[in-house]
């Protein structure tokens, strides 16, 4: 029986966790849930898993969600604030961590899970992309376990050999995209796209921030970071192909000439379970692929002139040090003006291109020289902002 902490409990990924985890109850119990800010479903969470421990940063939710808890005699224990999500990612109790609270928010608690020595389940890309020198040292001191959630990463992780020096033999890997909502539209267009389109994802459900990413493809361009940083890559080694079909999630290309894929169905539940199982597989609740309806799979470079996110992004990974750090800030930043109204769609790689060239340069020394580089890049992306 494996104890978890889910980080972003009331997210997509992490009900996709708990959908799991709740199909194996005699291998899983939910030790403590984590978010933000919400609580009107973590009380729901609460009552059907019954964990020791929620966790919330924000301190008036949690006063709130306390007395509700208090009133209906319920036995877990309510922490907030800043740090409460780390003392849950770092409970003895807890031998797995689901990081998947959204943006840099989520960079302590991975840190210190890590540290730690969980396994981490790694589905907060930000933490990675931001500091991905220091976790991947916090990893190997801590003597933790790192699996990607990230369908594209997990797919790679899939396909890699189990050996030591896992990437012994590997020419590159293949990252495929979907292209989001916006992959045909008529490029003059898309300065007039509205959330309400580029939350419409044609493949995935995904909440609103990571649905513009995906939109503009800036969420490639994270992974594509995330992808040397996991495997030991160069940006040379690493290419991304668009794939409407999200049935190939991604490739692993070997010296003899060798393509190794994973293929499946577009359901998270599968890298969920990959990594709660692993080495060993468990069922997932995700319907199985059927060749012959899927018929056709497609193939084809992206535009970098519609996705000039994607360029950004595979700039910074070749910059390395703290300029990741610095794009990925622009971006949250960015993407919340679009949200907002504040800023149209083609915007969005605008303010994030003028934060690469003014921001933070220069090697990773500590987490303090991450934050900074962070902190100075959202100032920087809001000055951009009309």
């Amino acid at each position: 029986m494996k104890g978890l902490a889910i980080l972003g409990a009331t997210g997509s990924v992490g009900a996709s966790t708990l959908d799991v985890v709740a199909r194996h109850p005699d291998r899983f119990r939910v030790v403590a849930l984590g978010a933000q800010r919400s609580i009107g479903r973590l009380r729901e969470l609460v009552v059907r898993f019954e964990p020791d421990v929620v966790a919330l940063a924000d301190p008036g939710p949690a006063q709130e969600l306390a007395a509700d808890l208090a009133r209906a005699g319920a036995r877990t224990r309510v922490l907030a604030g800043a740090d409460a999500l780390t003392a849950i990612a770092t409970l003895p109790e807890v031998d797995f961590v689901m990081a998947a609270i959204v943006g840099a928010a989520g960079l302590p608690s991975t840190l210190a899970a890590a540290r730690a020595g969980k396994r981490v389940m790694l589905a907060n890309k930000e933490s990675l992309v931001m500091a991905g020198p220091l976790l991947m040292q916090a990893v190997h001191e801590g003597g933790a376990t790192l699996i990607p959630i990230d369908s594209e990463h997990n797919a790679i992780f899939q396909c890699l050999p189990r050996a030591a020096g896992a990437c012994a033999g590997v020419r590159r890997v293949v990252l495929t995209a979907s292209g989001g909502p916006f992959r045909n539209r008529p490029r003059e267009t898309l300065a007039a796209v509205t959330p309400e389109e580029a939350c419409a994802h044609p493949v995935w459900s995904m909440g609103p921030k990571i649905s513009v990413d995906s939109a503009t493809l800036m969420n490639k361009g994270l992974e594509f970071i995330e992808a040397c940083l996991l495997f030991g890559l160069r940006p040379d080694q690493v290419d991304v192909v668009l794939h409407p079909q999200s049935i190939v999630h991604s490739l692993v290309e070997y010296a003899d000439g060798s393509l190794l894929a994973q293929l499946g169905a577009p359901d998270m539940r599968t890298p969920i379970a990959c990594a709660l199982a692993w080495p060993e597989r468990i069922a997932s609740g995700v319907e199985f692929l059927d060749l012959v309806k899927v018929a056709r799979l497609e193939f084809g470079a992206p535009d970098l002139e519609r996705f000039p996110c994607l360029a950004l992004g595979q700039a910074a990974a070749r910059a390395g040090g703290l300029v990741p750090a610095a794009v990925n800030a622009a971006n949250e930043v960015a993407v919340e003006g679009f949200l907002a109204g504040r800023l149209n769609f083609t915007g969005i790689a605008k303010v994030i291109e003028s934060v690469m060239t003014r921001g933070a340069r220069g090697p990773i020394g500590s987490i303090d020289d991450v934050l900074r580089a962070d902190r100075e890049a959202r100032a920087l992306a809001r000055e951009a902002l009309p």
